[in-house]
């Protein structure tokens, strides 16, 4: 455990470096654009997506230096995604990672360029990716799109705002989660094996399906901290969904009936990286922070 503990320090530190690398913009347009967009991104938060590509990545191969461009970029879409979110025309929140929300710190003008400016950061950052061939900067491109539009995050988004209100059963939660949290931390997983050189066989496959099942997991999570959670832990306000009368998992199948499918498909998550053995052993200890993390 200690030498796992190790491990993700070491690629958070690394990563840190990496992303403020990314975000020193010589030509931002304006330096109070640079100025929130840096205020943003580098504002803290868990890492998991990015973390998810280095250790996936590590755990087939690949040197770290293959893996820093799509970490980096998984990011700046994740990052972008909450400036957007929390606008008030989507969540309307004011509190983001302990901190005014970009557009209360800025303004939402601000924030909405922000978002757009850090969405085409990520694709230029893979697209200038030297460390990687051309053509695995290609797949990576097109599988950060994909995620990110309709078929994933924005997809998801847009269902999330079409449900308020409204009553859905488990199966239509579960593809709203899916699709608006689940495919990005999928994407961060297969965005490793990709620079790793792996995009076909059982182990992509099996990749997928530990990516698919820890970010379904990762949301309902999410649902449940917004009951039980510490909004001084969390870093936001907890109660938003059932203010705002959205639907989430607990609220659809009960609190108990939550954990328990977090906690499936953790365990699922878990017995797909059977074919990696000890090499996967970080990527299993993600999976269990995943269902049992505070914030």
């Amino acid at each position: 455990m200690m030498d796992l503990e190790a491990r993700l320090a070491a690629y958070y530190d690394r990563f840190e470096r990496v992303l403020d690398a990314c975000l020193d913009l010589r030509d931002p347009g304006t330096p109070r654009l640079k100025e929130a967009m840096r205020y943003s991104a580098l504002g803290g938060g868990k890492r998991l997506r990015p973390i998810l590509v280095y250790t996936t990545g590590e755990a087939l191969g690949a040197l770290p230096e293959r893996l820093d461009m799509p970490a980096a970029a998984v990011e700046l879409i994740h990052v972008y995604s909450l400036v957007h979110d929390d606008l008030p025309a989507m969540d309307d929140d004011d509190l983001r990672r302990g901190r005014p929300t970009c557009h209360r710190a800025f303004d939402e003008a601000t924030a909405i360029l922000v978002g757009d400016a850090l969405q085409a950061l990520a694709f230029a950052v893979l697209a200038g990716d030297e460390a990687n061939s051309p053509a695995a900067r290609v797949e990576m491109i097109r599988l950060l799109a994909e995620v990110a539009g309709t078929a994933g995050m924005a997809g998801g988004q847009a269902i999330d705002l079409a449900s308020v209100g409204v009553k859905l059963d488990a199966a239509a939660v579960e593809n709203m989660h899916a699709r608006k949290t689940g495919a990005l931390i999928a994407g961060s997983v297969l965005l490793g094996a990709t620079a790793a050189g792996v995009n076909s066989g059982e182990h992509r496959e099996a990749l997928t399906r530990f990516g698919r099942d820890i970010g379904l997991a990762f949301q309902i999570q999410d649902d449940i901290l917004d009951i039980e959670g510490d909004a001084a832990v969390l870093g936001k306000s907890t109660g938003a969904d059932a203010a705002k009368r959205k639907p989430t998992y607990p609220s659809t199948v009960g609190l108990q009936a939550a954990k328990q499918r977090a906690a499936e498909l953790r365990d699922s998550a878990i017995a797909a990286l059977a074919p990696f053995g000890e090499r996967a052993a970080p990527l299993a200890e993600l999976a269990r922070y995943v269902v049992s993390r505070a914030r």
